[in-house]
């Protein structure tokens, strides 16, 4: 157990204690520690392992040509990228086995960037001022990113932010003793869908994949999933995507705070990977369900899924501007892409006799899709709803289809 070592990251000129505690907890449970000094001007009371200048030198920099620039946001950008190029360099030497950034809202940004640049399955741990904070975009979140409120934290050490510290101290390394890497020893099939309340099509999908030996992770597309299942797009690890749940997209260009990014439904397309695209639950802006419903939207009809959420039925017209939007973000894919429009439906909602049924709002969506739809994109047209077994047998057809052509690679 004591053969799990920690990277220690933070400024060690104004953090010295801090970071040193953080340390000293890690090393009581019996892990080891190595650190990582990401300061600008001040030194550390005795010297980190990797100092802040290995961290500027990673940048292709300098420490004074990051005070020359007379800038703090400017210096520490420098350190986020030195941090992020010499933190996966030590990772791959087998330098440590998890990281714990510290910080406030400067050593939040650089935490960011460090996290992002491993792995998944690398434990990664940010113990910050603005934990869970709207500061934080989710396209800044890597996949399997930890945070921890540094409560009472902002100067120096006392017993209340102790107990985010020794807490967040003891997560890191027994993360990093229990972590279960991902060995994708199968290829791995990207899935986004919602509860079976409203998408149904990953239960029969998932096992069928799976006979065809295939891995299959299906992530909940309300925000961090997206967030999540675009990050690993972006690293090129899944054999092909079935974005069946793109709404993410939807609450974006709505300007709902339930987002994964301006970048939802390109990632896939960047890295070469083959993509199945339908629209479930399209038709629906989600929105923060304790919030005040948006102006734009109080004419709008609203189902209150739970006190967290709310989903709002877009019109027509918005309707017609999600398809344009989502044409736009497939325009750019590298590999094939087809994009199957279940003409009865989208979600389970939306039924003839439905409650959210709109038959002339899907017949917007529909023709604007076939109007801009991109050259890249193969339009299949399906005489059924979204949660109807014909939508997995096109679906599954088409899958069989790839794997015979090599679009997607099979199972060894």
């Amino acid at each position: 157990m004591g053969d799990k070592t920690i990277l220690v990251v933070g400024t060690y000129d104004t953090k010295d204690s801090e970071l040193n505690y953080l340390a000293d907890v890690i090393r009581q449970q019996g892990g080891r520690v190595v650190s990582m000094d990401v300061s600008v001007l001040g030194d550390p009371a005795a010297p980190c392992d990797y100092s802040k200048h290995d961290v500027a030198q990673a940048a292709g920099s300098s420490i004074k040509a990051a005070i020359a620039t007379g800038d703090e946001n400017a210096a520490m950008q420098i350190m986020a990228a030195g941090s992020a190029v010499l933190a996966l360099r030590l990772y791959r030497e087998n330098i440590f086995d998890g990281v714990i950034v510290l910080g406030g809202t400067m050593g939040t940004d650089l935490a960011l960037d460090l996290c992002q640049a491993l792995p998944l399955g690398v434990p990664k741990y940010v113990v910050s001022t603005v934990s869970f904070s709207p500061l934080i975009p989710p396209e800044r979140l890597a996949a399997d990113i930890q945070m921890i409120l540094w409560a009472g934290g902002l100067y120096g050490l006392n017993s209340v932010c102790k107990a985010a510290l020794s807490q967040a101290a003891g997560a890191v390394l027994g993360a990093a003793r229990a972590v279960e890497k991902p060995l994708f020893n199968k290829p791995l099939i990207g899935m986004t869908s919602f509860g079976k309340t409203v998408l149904r099509y990953m239960v029969a999908l998932k096992p069928a994949l799976e006979a065809r030996g295939f891995e299959v992770a299906v992530f909940h597309a309300t925000g961090m999933g997206g967030r999540a299942f675009e990050s690993l797009a972006a690293e090129g690890v899944f054999a092909a995507v079935m974005d069946f749940a793109p709404q993410e997209l939807t609450n974006h260009i709505m300007g709902s705070a339930i987002s994964a990014g301006p970048d939802r439904m390109t990632n896939a397309g960047r890295a070469g990977i083959p993509q199945m695209i339908a629209p479930g639950c399209y038709d629906l802006v989600d929105v923060v369900g304790w919030h005040d419903l948006p102006e734009r939207f109080s004419d709008h009809e609203v189902h209150a899924h739970n006190r967290l959420l709310s989903s709002i039925m877009l019109n027509a017209d918005e309707r017609r501007e999600v398809a344009r939007a989502t044409c736009a973000q497939l325009a750019s894919a590298t590999a094939p892409v087809t994009l199957f429009l279940p003409l009865q439906g989208c979600n389970e909602w939306d039924r003839a006799g439905a409650p959210l049924h709109n038959a002339e709002g899907l017949a917007a969506f529909i023709d604007e899709i076939g109007t801009h739809c991109p050259a890249n994109v193969k339009l299949v047209k399906l005489d059924a709803h979204i949660n109807d077994a014909a939508f997995c047998d096109a679906v599954l057809a088409l899958f069989d289809q790839w794997l015979a052509q090599g679009i997607v690679k099979p199972a060894q």
